[in-house]
């Protein structure tokens, strides 16, 4: 049996010793030059520049062993790790690559040498997958892949599978992309796993190997513009070959684990067993198969960690520093809980790493030391939190409805505990529950945008507050912001950060430093219920101004963020000062909040009787409403319920708040509470239209259940009307069963609701127009609209007018595109005639590539003969090449493929193919006549 450094070795060999490769070291998974990605997750990563064009490659052909990590990006698979027969953070990456040297045949024909000849295997057992095409996006079928497969490896039709964007390779959201064709083994018993190949749903039936034929660059806009040269990027999973070579059904049963497994082994007592879940929940898991789990993702995160540290990441809370920090605190809480490993244990683990892979990777064994000691004070770190953490979990728990621990509470668990949201997901599989993982996003989105916008290091300073309200000696604050925004108070405490990075009580720092300012009482609303905090100034009674940028709380004691105002001097604990609240601000956030209430009843009422509230935002720019339903709210169900919503802000419904028990004010018929949320034992009740003392008079009428009635802590309008205006602009999922509203209230309602029935009045007047002058208006109108905030029902009308006005002119353009067909096969036939010799070079104006095709299909029955180059330009800066040459003519020097780049080189562009068939674009049309010159003089000079 082969062994995995044999394999490794074999393979760099081959491509380096047979074919002429030059060996490339892998380059470091940390890719600190290159903004677009966390990490080196494939192969070409350091070859980008070349694929670009933007440096020479030094070389044509490269192969090496790639580090590669997949947790974090577009490319994350941790999630699986553990629990599934083949991902890993961290891997290696065989491959080989050309830089404008071979192309699909050359990459063909080496891949089925090493599989077929150097490693044995059953050719009968090999299927493969290629591009279907993309008409839209302007890539065709690969049909040449294939004809080259059946060539090369005389492999059958039904060996040979089209698939689509699977097979469309990109390396992220920008940059080298191109068709590819994957090489899949299947060892089912009767070789009939063919069938799974697309479906990926036989575990029997493997992807191993992923050929690329990089073609193409995409911009942030997302289009894709041809490359100056064709290249390969090839990659090959290297635990999966080894599984396949050596014979084991997953990719952790290889020789490259023993070391591991056995280290964990000793550490904990427990032995691996090798069994993996089988459709089980994880709460209906045995505990061996639970311990095999463990060992997995043990082994797997500690190389993650090892090679990227060594690389120059370290765990912390930003981009890639976070993802480690993430991995590292997965791997500890399975050893924790699964494999009872209470004190430090990941970094005896790393020298296993070390010892293993050191002598493919060098860089290893530079400072082992700084690896080791950076895992054990991280781990260190967590233990402190984590059994504080798994209390809070508990009782997130206890909160859950519908089995599903809510994202505040998951929020809660990772912004003051230090729980990363996969290790709360984890625990919650383990029971049988789910995470609103979707609102987790938005809610930590939401925390890094005010951190951004005016937190500075306040939000680091949050987690030194929690101690200090902990440890006790901060007063409860009263707050008085339900009838006033503003008041008098005195101070508790000031608090910043001091130089050692301890928080202290003198002062405030200095003026514009983050500060924190606690008082015995305050109007400033605290963030919470999804309601923003409030801001506004504080004015001590020396006139020293604070201005406050947020508003927030931790446990009972109310913190105004900020910062001293100019040179004002010193704030200090027990000094009077005077609160006033933006009013304009809060203004606009009463509006937004009691639309909410109000919205919350329409969609009962239009959409879901059954709706429960998921989640909120309010600001004093705008509402967001999550909600459970399991479909999209259709555009007759937004128009009623924003109809219903204006009606009661015109009805100018009466507001009124008050504070029962808890068990009283549940008993009203109708009430709304939020899932999930823990209420006080005396609870705010807020009813628009009653009364709260006639609700609790007769609680179960059933007249109240059309009311708005809520469990609400938040500020709130006293009546409806001040609202003005209400505008839905947006609906759309954020997690499975749960939709999103966003709403705007007020003047920016009314102007959104104007300029929409403007534009629809631009469309309305377009209809009837001449085709040729419609797609300036429908552009015009078109980012007119992507510009402005607009009511969403309105936005889907626009984007009917526009589709009904698009059709027109495609229309249009298609027949345009009809006639210029006809014009260009007429020309074709008239090149024919006129032209008789061995070379036939010829312009065909205004002809695209695939008008120049079908010239070309014209003439060839004319003069198969003959060698043909055709050009055309159908733009000033794009010209179509195409050429044909016959086999007689390939004998004796001239080949399409060089032909067709050489004629290119002169209009500013490039191209290839085949000795009998080729394009290539350019992108100066005035140097056309030029090019055909040297196409003839080329063809002249091979055949001479």
């Amino acid at each position: 049996m082969l062994t995995s450094r044999q394999i490794r070795q074999d393979f760099i060999d081959f491509f380096v010793e047979k074919h002429g490769h030059t060996f490339v070291p892998s380059s470091p998974v940390v890719p600190h030059d290159d903004p677009t990605l966390l990490f080196a997750n494939a192969g070409m990563n350091q070859f980008k520049p070349y694929f670009l064009a933007t440096q020479t490659p030094p070389y044509l052909r490269a192969a090496n062993t790639q580090k590669c990590i997949r947790a974090g990006g577009k490319h994350n698979d941790l999630e699986d790790v553990g629990r599934s027969r083949r991902h890993h953070t961290f891997f290696e990456m065989l491959g080989n690559w050309s830089f404008g040297d071979y192309f699909k045949q050359g990459a063909i024909e080496m891949a089925w040498e090493l599989l077929t000849e150097v490693w044995k295997m059953d050719p009968s057992r090999l299927h493969v997958t290629v591009y279907q095409g993309d008409p839209e996006a302007g890539v065709p079928r690969d049909d040449e892949a294939v004809a080259i497969w059946k060539a090369v490896a005389k492999l059958p039709d039904d060996h040979i599978h089209y698939c689509g964007k699977d097979n469309f390779w990109e390396m992220g959201e920008t940059g080298p992309c191109g068709p590819c064709t994957e090489i899949f083994i299947d060892r089912t018993p009767d070789k009939s796993g063919g069938k799974d190949v697309v479906s990926g749903d036989n575990p029997l039936v493997i992807e191993f190997w992923n050929n690329v034929f990089i073609q193409y660059n995409r911009d942030s806009a997302g289009k894709l513009t041809p490359l100056p040269a064709q290249h390969v990027d090839t990659g090959m999973g290297f635990e999966r070959i080894a599984q396949i070579l050596q014979g084991k059904s997953d990719n952790y049963a290889i020789d490259l684990w023993e070391p591991f497994f056995e280290a964990i082994a000793q550490m904990s007592g427990k032995r691996y067993t090798g069994a993996f879940p089988d459709g089980k929940t994880a709460a209906q898991e045995d505990a061996q198969l639970r311990t095999d789990v463990a060992f997995r993702v043990i082994a797997d995160h500690v190389r993650c960690l090892t090679f990227a540290i060594t690389d120059g990441a370290t765990p912390g809370n930003e981009g890639r520093n976070y993802v480690l920090r993430r991995i590292l605190r997965r791997a500890v809480r399975f050893g924790r809980q699964q494999l009872e490993l209470h004190e430090p244990f990941l970094h005896r683990l790393a020298p296993v790493v070390v010892d293993a892979m050191g002598e493919a990777f060098p860089e290893l064994k530079k400072n082992p030391k700084r690896v080791v000691d950076l895992i054990l004070d991280e781990e260190q770190s967590f233990n402190r939190t984590i059994d504080r953490g798994i209390a809070l979990f508990e009782d997130a728990c206890g909160l859950a409805n519908d089995n599903t621990i809510d994202a505040e509470s998951a929020f809660k668990l990772h912004d003051t505990y230090g729980f990363p949201l996969d290790l709360t997901q984890v625990m919650a599989q383990e029971r049988g529950m789910e995470v609103d993982v979707a609102g987790f996003n938005r809610r930590m989105k939401q925390a890094q945008e005010q951190s951004r916008a005016g937190a500075g290091q306040g939000a680091d300073l949050r987690d030194k507050l929690i101690d200090v309200v902990q440890k006790g000696g901060l007063p409860a604050t009263m707050f008085t912001g339900y009838d006033q925004t503003q008041g008098q108070a005195t101070i508790a405490a000031v608090l910043h950060e001091g130089n050692d990075g301890q928080l202290v009580g003198d002062g405030g720092g200095a003026p514009g430093n983050t500060a924190f300012l606690v008082a015995d009482q305050t109007p400033f609303y605290a963030e919470a219920g999804g309601q923003v905090g409030d801001r506004g100034a504080i004015t001590a009674d020396n006139g020293t101004r604070f201005i406050v940028t947020d508003t927030f709380k931790i446990g009972d004691v109310y913190f105004h963020q900020g910062s001293i105002e100019g040179d004002g001097g010193a704030m200090k604990a027990g000094q009077r000062i005077s609160l006033q609240v933006d009013q304009e601000r809060r203004g606009r956030i009463m509006a937004n909040h009691t639309t909410t209430h109000v919205l919350n009843r329409a969609l009962r009422s239009h959409v879901n009787t059954q709706a429960d509230q998921r989640g909120s935002l309010v600001d004093d720019e705008k509402l967001r409403f999550d909600f459970s339903h399991n479909a999209s709210v259709t555009p007759l169900e937004l128009n009623q319920v924003e109809a219903q919503v204006n009606a009661d802000i015109q009805a100018d419904l009466p507001v009124h708040c008050a504070v029962p028990a808890q068990e009283e004010a549940l008993r009203i018929s109708g009430l709304r509470a939020v899932f999930g949320e823990k209420y006080p034992p005396r609870v705010r009740v807020v009813s628009i239209g009653q009364p709260v003392e006639q609700l609790l008079a007769k609680p179960d009428n059933e007249v109240w259940r059309d009311l708005s009635i809520e469990f609400c802590g938040g500020t709130h309008l006293p009546s409806t009307g001040l609202a003005q205006h209400f505008a839905i602009v947006s609906e759309e999922a954020v997690g499975k069963g749960v939709r999103r509203l966003t709403a705007i209230t007020g003047e920016r309602a009314k102007k959104a609701r104007s300029i929409g029935q403007e534009l629809l009045k631009r469309v309305a007047d377009l209809r009837g127009a001449p085709a040729d002058q419609l797609s300036d208006q429908i552009a015009a109108i078109t980012d007119a609209m992507n510009q402005a905030t607009l009511p969403a029902t309105v936005r889907l009308q626009l984007r009917e007018g526009l589709g009904e006005l698009m059709k027109i002119v495609k229309d249009a353009d298609k027949q345009r595109s009809k006639e210029a067909a006809g014009a260009v096969v007429e020309d074709a036939r008239k090149l024919a005639e006129e032209n008789d010799g061995p070379v036939i070079v010829g312009e065909l104006p205004g002809a695209d590539a695939d008008g120049l095709r079908t010239a070309m299909d014209v003439i060839r029955k004319k003069r198969p003969e003959s060698a043909l180059l055709l050009a055309g330009a159908s733009a000033p800066d794009k010209v179509a090449i195409v050429a044909a040459v016959p086999p007689e003519m390939i004998k004796k020097g001239l080949k399409a493929g060089d032909w067709v780049r050489e004629v290119a080189k002169i209009t500013g562009g490039g191209g290839g193919g085949r000795p009998d068939m080729a394009q290539a674009g350019g992108k100066d049309a005035s140097k056309l006549a030029q090019a055909l010159d040297a196409a003839r003089s080329f063809a002249a000079g091979k055949l001479q």
